[in-house]
């Protein structure tokens, strides 16, 4: 039996730019993903840090130091996430900046572990510009490629960017998601759990509509460019 492939998009919100300059992690969130199939095991944490955002930082998050005052402190949830993205891919837009930040944090909890040594880690960036040299490839801009909403958006969360970050990442692999979800809970572990709703039987079946020659050769195409651009879709 082949093993399973599980995948994480994770995404952090911090203080600032700069690790530099004391920039901290204040926000962690991941989406899980096995066998390309989003399975609704997701984690989500807001730290505490004893330092105030940057304006910048702040006018993209919007989360305030008072906002994080009940908050855990890193050296807390350290090895509940740990154990959370251990030996998992990990899928993050702009790698570099997200594994840098985590592994300072480790660094300050005088952790031994390091996230490139815990997961593989795939960036997103990196094969977003790979497909789209030239171009734009922020998420906003993918979301608007591949006609993904997320007007919802107005502020920037490490969790729901990394569901924005599956969508869109589905989308470049040609990939679909395999399970819809209902209503979410969260238990103190952080991993958030979704309830499952299921269909009525009595209800009226779905018309089926089969896609014209036109579109059939339109789909290979896509398909072909795809493999052209390195990535090799599943069921090419």
């Amino acid at each position: 039996m082949a093993e399973e492939l599980r995948q994480i998009f994770l995404d952090t919100e911090t203080t600032g730019l700069e690790i530099r300059e004391g920039n901290r992690i204040i926000e962690i969130g991941c989406v899980e993903m096995i066998d390309r199939k989003l399975t609704g095991n997701n984690y989500h944490q807001y730290i505490k840090v004893d330092r105030e955002s940057e304006e910048g930082a702040l006018a993209v998050h919007g989360i305030t130091t008072e906002f994080l005052s009940d908050k855990p402190y890193f050296s807390d949830i350290s090895e509940a996430f740990l154990s959370y993205i251990q030996g998992a891919e990990l899928i993050i837009h702009n790698a570099p900046f997200d594994v840098g930040f985590l592994n300072n944090e480790l660094k300050l909890v005088n952790s031994v572990q390091k996230i490139e040594t815990l997961c593989e880690i795939n960036d997103s960036l990196v094969l977003a510009r790979q497909m789209h040299p030239g171009q734009r490839n922020t998420l906003d801009a993918l979301c608007k490629r591949y006609d993904i909403k997320n007007e919802h958006r107005t502020l920037h969360g490490a969790l729901l960017d990394s569901e924005i970050l599956a969508d869109v990442y589905l989308a470049m692999t040609g990939g679909q998601k395999g399970l819809s979800f209902g209503e979410e809970s969260a238990g103190d572990s952080g991993v958030i759990n979704y309830a499952f709703e299921k269909l009525s039987s009595q209800r009226t079946p779905t018309m089926v509509v089969k896609a014209s020659g036109d579109e059939l050769q339109a789909h290979q195409q896509y398909l072909d460019n795809l493999e052209k651009s390195g990535v090799k879709p599943l069921w090419h």
